[in-house]
């Protein structure tokens, strides 16, 4: 026994002294770091100083301590930003649903304003604003060496009034200008629609309206086909959705999951670090689900898309999604203005990073142009199809004896909705494949 006192003690001076011997270093590194953080401070008040008693002309102290707060923020990642008060409004107003402007989610890229996507409906959509745009000046002036907020700034107006923007667009030689006018934004976060059996629905945003949206939108789509039954599965429509609410991508993954992980965020901080789990409950009663995403689909977008592809939920169509895959925190300052700063990744359930990577769809599809004007379309064959000579429509050819008339009639309604989702390729080719999948899912299921 005393001999173990005695080793303890001894691991304990031990230790002690270890202790001592690596703590020395450690203490003059930090006292070294922290007397090189005060000598920049210091390089930041002369400079300061400086510009304020000799610049050419009288300049505004808080505009220039924003602008410092704001390139200290820039500087980190293209999400992280200052936002005055004004600014701060407008995002808290925007994540409500309801604002005023362009109607394009943007972002910075080599100096220059990138559209991430155009909102559904939006002025900038109406006017055929892309993904994957820049924008290089707004009303004539260059925006190169602006900040995100500023620029975008640039872009907000009165509503009814017009902005001249300058695009550049890959695939195109020259830039170009497009001339819109601003308009009220009401992002309606999600529209539903029945293609055949197909419950479609197209999710354009992640704001506070998104899930009570998809709870409106499968009600609605049950009731109009009649039984949730009568509906062969789901088509969630996130393409060109920038993202948005955390919170609200969460809510709609949870939506058709029973359990397991939706998304992990992990920071370097034990706050910022989190797991969400999904609850009992799938609002599509295990109907088989599509997700349609492509390069506009980011943030938000791709933390449901990739929830519900790596549970196996749902086929992911389309192409690759934007890759943002960083988690931002807005942080109240003092003066009504926030920081928005970021702190975190977010994992897929099964721990992969979208970061700078995107969501793969599990069956790659791209979206043809497709001149209007061209003839031979696939609608048009379809059409010719139909009024080709069939036994039918020979003279005296004798009745169908299998089928009563309900069920020709089942058939003939059958046969119609299955042409109205061929002729939706024309329309939306991506969609119509979407579509597709579903109905041959549909077709070889297990009769109950």
């Amino acid at each position: 026994m005393k001999k173990m006192i005695i080793a303890a003690l001894c691991g304990s001076i031990a230790g002690g002294v270890l202790t001592t011997q690596v703590a020395g270093p450690l203490i003059a590194q930090d006292a070294a770091k922290n007397a090189s953080v005060y000598e920049q401070l210091d390089l930041f008040g002369d400079v300061f100083e400086r510009i304020r008693a000799q610049y050419v002309e009288d300049v505004d102290s808080k505009k220039l301590v924003e602008a410092a707060i704001n390139g200290m923020l820039t500087s980190l990642d293209p999400h992280s930003s200052y936002m005055d008060a004004k600014a701060f409004e407008d995002m808290n107003t925007q994540t409500r649903g309801e604002f005023g402007g362009l109607g394009i989610e943007v972002t910075m890229e080599e100096g220059y304003i990138k559209v991430v996507s155009p909102m559904d409906g939006t002025p900038a959509d109406k006017a055929g604003i892309k993904p994957g745009d820049f924008i290089t000046t707004v009303d004539g002036e260059n925006v190169q060496g602006l900040t995100l907020d500023a620029a975008v700034d640039k872009m907000r107006g009165p509503i009814g009034s017009e902005i001249v923007i300058s695009v550049v667009r890959e695939g195109v030689a020259e830039p170009f200008d497009v001339s819109i006018i601003r308009d009220t934004i009401k992002v309606a976060a999600v529209k539903s629609r029945l293609v055949g059996n197909i419950g479609v629905m197209r999710v354009s945003s992640f704001n506070d309206q998104t899930y009570p949206g998809i709870q409106d939108g499968i009600k609605k789509l049950t009731e109009e086909a009649g039984g949730k039954d009568k509906i062969a599965g789901y088509v969630i429509d996130l393409r060109n959705n920038p993202g948005g609410l955390l919170k609200q991508a969460i809510l709609t993954s949870d939506a058709f999951l029973n359990e397991g992980e939706i998304v992990s965020t992990r920071g370097r901080l034990a706050e910022d670090s989190s797991r969400e789990n999904a609850t009992p409950g799938d609002l599509a009663d295990g109907k088989p689900i599509v997700v349609l995403i492509n390069g506009g689909s980011a943030s938000a977008s791709e933390i449901v898309a990739g929830a519900l592809q790596d549970h196996r939920r749902a086929i992911v169509v389309g192409t690759k999604s934007f890759g943002k895959g960083s988690v931002q925190t807005l942080i109240p300052l003092k003066g009504d203005g926030a920081m928005r700063l970021t702190t975190a990744r977010y994992y897929t359930p099964s721990g992969r990073s979208i970061q700078s990577l995107g969501v793969m769809p599990d069956i790659v599809v791209n979206q043809p142009v497709v001149d209007p004007t061209a003839e031979g379309t696939e609608a048009k064959a379809a059409e010719d199809q139909t009024k080709q000579r069939t036994e039918a429509s020979l003279r005296g050819a004798i009745s169908n004896d299998s089928m009563s008339d309900d069920e020709k009639k089942q058939l003939e309604d059958e046969r119609a909705r299955t042409e109205e989702a061929a002729k939706l390729r024309d329309e939306d080719y991506q969609l119509a494949y979407a579509v597709d999948i579903l109905r041959g899912l549909n077709a070889v299921a297990p009769t109950p």
